[in-house]
């Protein structure tokens, strides 16, 4: 007899499942303070059985970042509730500004004329920034995107759109497809990475370097962020997807 749980999943395995997880390595784009990783084969197949080892920092490929990882005495990655890395999907597609405008900053303007098309944006659900940046990994130097000064030209949040939408929307969390909450032109203005210290001081959590955005609507998925309990952790590569309704 088929039980409610089984139900549940043979409907989820009838939608279409999307990775939103890039493949990464050691020549992968990643932020210019870490060491490139390092994966080592330790064992092969003719000593019985294939082992490797691999190093990298925490954030590092497409990863969560937790709220430690800004602000002190807040939680580590493993303090983390199951229920929180399930949630229903939003995601707001500005590929266009961003192809147009490598400066691209998301303000709250671009929040409201996000919902005069697809409605408001709803409480408890994972917001994610759609710029098709994640279109050039692996190609590090067009993922940097540096200009003559040797400074990144890199879209992303705006510290007021990211207020807006925790104080007004109450929404839960935050992801993106560069390796930064703010854009880039913002952390040069500030000299500090003011969106991202915001968005983990609400305790919770964001998504970095996601992909595959365009393949989603604007609502109606659902989420789910898939990540190891390193002990004392302030984030670690995700398996991020998303599910279709």
């Amino acid at each position: 007899m088929t039980n409610e749980l089984q139900r549940a999943i043979q409907l989820l395995k009838s939608k279409k499942w999307v990775d939103l997880t890039h493949t990464f390595g050691p020549e992968s784009p990643h932020f210019s303070a870490f060491d490139a990783a390092e994966f080592t084969t330790l064992f092969n197949h003719d000593d019985g059985f294939f082992a490797q080892s691999f190093k990298f920092a925490g954030q590092y490929g497409t990863h969560i970042d937790a709220p430690i990882h800004f602000v002190r005495d807040t939680r580590y990655l493993e303090e983390l509730k199951l229920k929180e890395l399930v949630l229903p999907l939003v995601v707001m597609d500005f590929s266009k500004e961003a192809q147009d405008d490598h400066d691209f900053t998301v303000r709250v303007e671009h929040i409201l004329g996000f919902e005069e098309q697809y409605g408001r944006i709803e409480e408890a659900t994972f917001v994610a920034l759609r710029t098709d940046w994640s279109k050039r990994w692996p190609d590090n130097e067009a993922f940097c995107n540096k200009d003559e000064e040797g400074n990144n030209r890199i879209p992303g949040w705006g510290l007021e759109a990211l207020e807006f939408l925790f104080t007004e929307r109450k929404v839960q969390a935050v992801g993106h497809e560069t390796f930064d909450t703010d854009s880039a032109i913002d952390f040069q203005k500030h000299q500090a990475l003011r969106g991202e210290y915001y968005v983990l001081e609400q305790d919770t959590y964001q998504i970095e370097l996601m992909t595959n955005l365009d393949q989603l609507p604007a609502k109606g998925a659902v989420i789910f962020n898939i990540v190891p309990k390193p002990e004392k952790a302030s984030g670690f590569p995700v398996r991020s997807f998303a599910i279709l309704p």
